[in-house]
């Protein structure tokens, strides 16, 4: 994919990443390709919507990020809007959104430009509400300590099946979550609360710390911390997850990517925060529900390679470090590289022969 507009995300605190960043400038200038700064933590101006961000940068169709996951996913804010491409140049520790090493970036654009690259797509979520969330004054403050300002409300999706006095079916919100859509209590004392509903049918009512609706892509994210199950980013799915619950079912619940999951705040629940990809979107009061579901919009990552996804797995959470680990050896038949794939396997996702 020939790149004409580059949108460059950095995390300002690594100074590698700023180096990076000189360097992604200088080779864009050699290729009179347009490379724009967005600069999501900036405190001068107001916070953006991913659609404005993306206006704003002159709608690149390549956004590079330098940092971790979390540099990442702003940076996947503002791609999913316009369609744009994600290449995510690795400055963190435990991400599995990155992947090129900052010291391959220049060589991972010339791959990119080249259109020697490969594209991944990956599922997101969105929502439908009650009411647009909002974060009240008196909370933006709490809400979004050592951030910085917060993100504007979601803003209300343009759409043709229902009416402005159609409500029936909740506000449509125009966003995209990559790895999850989290309510979460405000208070210590006052439990999040809430009925849960898959497919438009009651599963339960939970009170806890929080729940969590993920995608397979953020099932190694909150949920995989909670004690949620890790799925193939290659897959569709949908992610329950209640966090601490005070009750005696407390497992994770897959669903299909055609199931919806509605989380509806009763009564006596405590109030509750909204975020996605882990930005405070807004506060849910008793009465209030929201609906998550499949977005029609994937995010494009680039790779250089196919996805080594369980390897990476492997590495992040040190899983040879276990004693009764044996030294890897010579992979099994079924996974020889050095013979050409049997037709009956070529559809399967494989590692490549060495042929």
């Amino acid at each position: 994919m020939p790149v004409d507009r580059i949108g460059l995300v950095v995390h300002q605190g690594h100074a590698s990443a700023l180096a990076a960043a000189r360097d992604v400038h200088a080779w864009s200038r050699a290729h009179g390709i347009r490379c724009t700064d967005i600069d999501v933590w900036s405190a001068d101006h107001e916070r953006r919507s991913g659609r404005e961000e993306a206006h704003a940068a002159g709608d690149p169709d390549l956004v590079v990020t330098l940092g971790g996951d979390g540099t990442f996913l702003r940076g996947a804010r503002i791609a999913i809007k316009t369609g744009a491409s994600v290449l995510g140049v690795d400055l963190g520790k435990v991400g599995f959104l990155t992947e090129v090493p900052v010291g391959d970036a220049i060589s991972a654009l010339e791959a990119v430009h080249a259109d020697g690259a490969l594209v991944e797509e990956r599922m997101t979520l969105t929502m439908r509400a009650s009411r647009q969330p909002e974060v009240p004054a008196e909370m933006e403050a709490l809400l979004c300590y050592g951030r910085g300002s917060a993100l504007p409300p979601p803003p209300v999706r343009a759409t043709t099946s229902t009416t402005a006095t159609d409500n029936s079916w909740g506000v449509p919100l125009d966003v995209n979550a990559l790895n999850d859509i989290v309510v979460e209590k405000l208070a210590r004392d006052h439990q999040v609360s809430a009925g849960v509903y898959i497919s438009g049918r009651l599963l339960a009512a939970y009170s806890a710390d929080a729940l969590v609706v993920a995608t397979p892509t953020g099932s190694t994210a909150y949920s995989f911390a909670a004690g949620g199950p890790v799925l193939s980013p290659h897959m569709d799915a949908v992610v329950f997850t209640p966090i601490a619950p005070h009750m005696t079912f407390n497992r994770t619940v897959v669903a299909a990517p055609d199931e919806p999951i509605a989380l509806r705040m009763l009564p006596h629940s405590g109030r509750a925060a909204v975020s996605i990809d882990g930005q405070p979107r807004g506060v849910l009061d008793p009465g209030d529900w929201i609906g998550v579901y499949r977005a029609p919009h994937r995010l494009r990552l680039i790779r250089l390679h196919p996805t080594d996804f369980y390897g990476r797995l492997r590495d992040r959470f040190r899983l040879t470090d276990a004693p009764a680990t044996a030294t890897d050896g010579e992979s099994a038949p079924f996974f020889r590289r050095d013979s050409p794939v049997p037709p009956e396997l070529a559809d399967l996702r494989l590692p490549p022969s060495a042929s």
